[in-house]
């Protein structure tokens, strides 16, 4: 893998660069970022290296405001309350497409063991990781560095253990045995806290609390853990480019590194850690749906020169699936008149996960593709 060493000039880089072939060495090793942080490079490789007038470009306009904050405690057992909470989430899903919650239910415990396991998984000896690692989209459990890898203009710097854990829970054998119980333990409880939010969401849209759910919005669950090691040089790299995602809804826990931002009103808006917090945005899927009255919005990570930050993102979708997949997804009828005709077309999950796998992060909207 081509690093810049002492003596060589740019001329002589570009000479040896070939970036496909430099693609295969990194995929080829199967020790993911981490693996070019544990042999000590002091210089990324040029295939994380994204274009340094558009990181500079959109590093700019990075603004004080803090996304929406909703606590959920008391939610139900008081009217007054309860109509509160839908109005802030009201609010926040169709300025803001992202909010952070607190009292949502999950302990504190569970969640610092959480990222603790994504840590274990990533940190294990490299011949033990390297068994799940693949890119083959239809296994449920995989590890990998960048699922765009191929398609990307530049590479990411983070690593990925994905796990397909819902609608058919896996059996426990199936997970990594270094965080399989906080595996199965977290994502019981965020199946839990997601039925909750598309209550709250449906009612926020104005329809019956069980809407969403009823219509197979919360039935699958997809998660990632992430794994961003300190990068020797950040200024040339991002964590995770811009981008909206693919689900319904996607709870996240990050740790207290932080790098995390979201694009609202064209500024970039730091969307801080809180101690016990889950951040929660809306993905395409949910705009779709909505018919633009709930938005997705772009997000990024930055890379930093400390680490490792670690994140478990856990998407409400299901993932290329066989199950379900004549299921149509348009724009709800309720919410439709000869004033808001429907803005999109009518799509399967399959369909738009796939489209949205094989454009990969690559700053297009995938949402463009399904526009009447």
């Amino acid at each position: 893998m081509i690093v810049t060493g002492p003596g060589e000039n740019q001329a002589e880089l570009e000479s040896k660069y070939d970036r496909n072939t430099e693609l295969k060495a990194f995929d080829d090793s199967k020790a993911g970022v981490k693996g070019l942080v544990d042999v000590g490079l002091d210089k990324i490789p040029r295939i994380f290296i994204h274009e340094q007038h558009k990181l500079d470009e959109n590093s700019g306009k990075v603004s004080n405001f803090g996304i929406p904050i909703i606590d959920l405690e008391g939610l139900g057992k008081d009217a007054s309350l309860h109509n509160e909470i839908i109005n802030k989430v009201q609010y926040a899903c169709e300025k803001w497409g992202f909010f952070q919650v607190i009292n949502h239910g999950i302990p504190v415990s569970v969640l610092d063991e959480m990222i603790d396991g994504i840590r274990r998984f990533h940190e294990q000896d490299l011949e033990v990781k390297k068994q799940l690692y693949s890119r083959d989209y239809t296994q449920k459990v995989i590890y990998n560095s960048n699922f765009d890898l191929y398609q990307a203009q530049a590479a990411n710097w983070r690593d990925t253990l994905s796990c397909v854990l819902a609608p058919h829970p896996l059996s426990p054998e199936e997970l990594p045995n270094v965080c399989r119980d906080i595996v199965i333990d977290f994502s019981n409880k965020v199946m839990r806290l997601g039925v909750t939010l598309f209550e709250l969401l449906s009612e926020a849209l104005g329809l019956d609390p069980s809407h969403l759910k009823d219509t197979g919005c919360a039935e699958g669950l997809f998660f990632l853990g992430h794994y961003y090691p300190a990068c020797p040089e950040p200024e040339l790299t991002w964590g995770t480019s811009a981008h909206s995602d693919s689900s319904f809804l996607t709870v996240l826990l990050q740790d207290k590194i932080g790098g995390l931002q979201v694009l609202h009103e064209n500024q970039w808006v730091d969307v801080n850690p809180i101690p016990g917090a889950l951040v929660v945005n809306l993905g395409d899927m949910l705009q779709l749906i909505s018919n633009d009255r709930f938005i997705s919005v772009n997000h990024r990570v930055f890379a930093k020169n400390v680490g490792p930050r670690i994140s478990v993102a856990s998407f409400f979708r299901t993932h290329l699936p066989p199950e379900n997949a004549s299921r149509l997804y348009g724009p709800i009828k309720e919410l439709l008149s000869e004033e808001t005709p429907p803005k999109y077309r009518k799509t399967t999950m399959k369909e738009f996960v796939s489209h949205y796998y094989m454009k990969g992060l690559n700053g297009i909207p995938a949402l463009d593709h399904f526009k009447l």
